[in-house]
């Protein structure tokens, strides 16, 4: 039996399919294909400026992989840093994952600053979630993950004085974003999702996410081909609380075998439709937490990450700073 030869360059036999554009391709091609395709959205966007320092958040995930192989190759290494953050999670954050992660980038001339939750808050993620549940907070452990994560990515990006942060978050996540959104009534964070969206304060550092077009098991098959030993444990609170974003992720994916590329044109159709809108958004000042002194929405006195500790039970917030820790305490009456 003779293999099918690729769609692409007629020659290599075909070994990957392609079910949103019904290609059959060669490891090869498909490697092309990928990196092509990043590289059309940061251009299309302008993601990219000359000069910029980019921040590089690697969780040592497959999809951190294929972002800092492709930015250190079409960008300057040396306006490239990353920082990898240990959540504190039981048998998540493996030590051999993260030395993995750190030698690959130094390989690729971009240094990787480890930092930890427990770092910027004196708690990790594992012991804020069981203090919650004591207290009956029904509150995802993937809520405090999630904000905890942007928060500390910002800092560092302003600290080392940053212009954009890059992350590795692929079609799959934007598109379960997008639709949460949606399902929220939320418009200004449908917006927030636009490439040409600038960030809400002059606090937040700009956002980037050049594997946005990218599935998710396009990336897992970009990093078993070129055989990066990238994290596969997964985390032990992924199934625990489900949120409204695992439930969307789940009538996505069906969505998405029944109709190949349905996910890429949610983004696309999106793309579209709020481009101007997400032009007209400007950088506002918005107010400052009364706790950490990082900005929140207009009509609260406290950010989401303060409030969200507060709830847990947690009356004493570190917040990291090079060389110096501070610490702020506070009770019910100062709020």
């Amino acid at each position: 039996m003779v293999s099918a030869l690729c769609d692409v360059c007629k020659i290599r036999p075909a070994s990957i399919y392609q079910p949103h554009t019904g290609r059959k391709l060669c490891r090869e091609c498909f490697i092309k294909d990928i990196r092509s395709r990043i590289i059309n959205e940061i251009n299309k966007w302008k993601m990219i400026d000359p000069g910029d320092n980019i921040l590089l958040g690697l969780s040592g995930g497959k999809d951190s992989y294929v972002l800092l192989e492709v930015l250190s190759e079409i960008y300057k290494p040396s306006r490239l840093f990353a920082v990898s953050i240990v959540e504190g999670i039981p048998r998540y954050n493996r030590e051999e994952d993260i030395n993995r992660m750190k030698i690959f980038a130094k390989d690729r001339g971009v240094d990787v600053i480890v930092t930890s939750i427990r770092e910027y808050v004196g708690h990790s993620l594992y012991e804020i979630v069981e203090r919650a549940l004591k207290r009956g907070v029904g509150v995802s452990p993937c809520t405090y993950c999630g904000i905890l994560r942007r928060r500390i990515l910002n800092f560092y990006a302003r600290i080392y004085g940053a212009s954009k942060v890059a992350t590795a978050h692929n079609l799959d996540d934007e598109a379960q974003t997008a639709v949460v959104n949606i399902l929220r009534g939320d418009y200004v964070g449908l917006l927030r999702l636009h490439p040409l969206a600038p960030p809400a304060s002059k606090k937040l550092v700009r956002r980037i996410k050049p594997l946005r077009k990218i599935y998710e098991w396009e990336t897992t098959t970009y990093t078993y081909i070129k055989g990066f030993g990238f994290q596969e444990t997964e985390c032990m609170f992924i199934s625990m609380m489900p949120t409204l974003r695992a439930r969307v992720r789940e009538a996505l994916y069906e969505l998405e075998w029944k109709k190949p590329g349905s996910l890429l044109r949610i983004i696309e159709t999106l793309d579209m439709l709020l481009e101007n809108e997400a032009k007209r958004l400007t950088t506002g000042i918005l107010k400052n937490c009364r706790i950490c002194g990082e900005p929140t929405s207009p009509k609260r006195k406290l950010c989401k990450l303060c409030e969200l500790l507060r709830e847990a039970g947690i009356l004493e917030a570190v917040y990291q700073v090079p060389h110096l820790r501070v610490r702020s305490f506070y009770s019910e009456e100062e709020i």
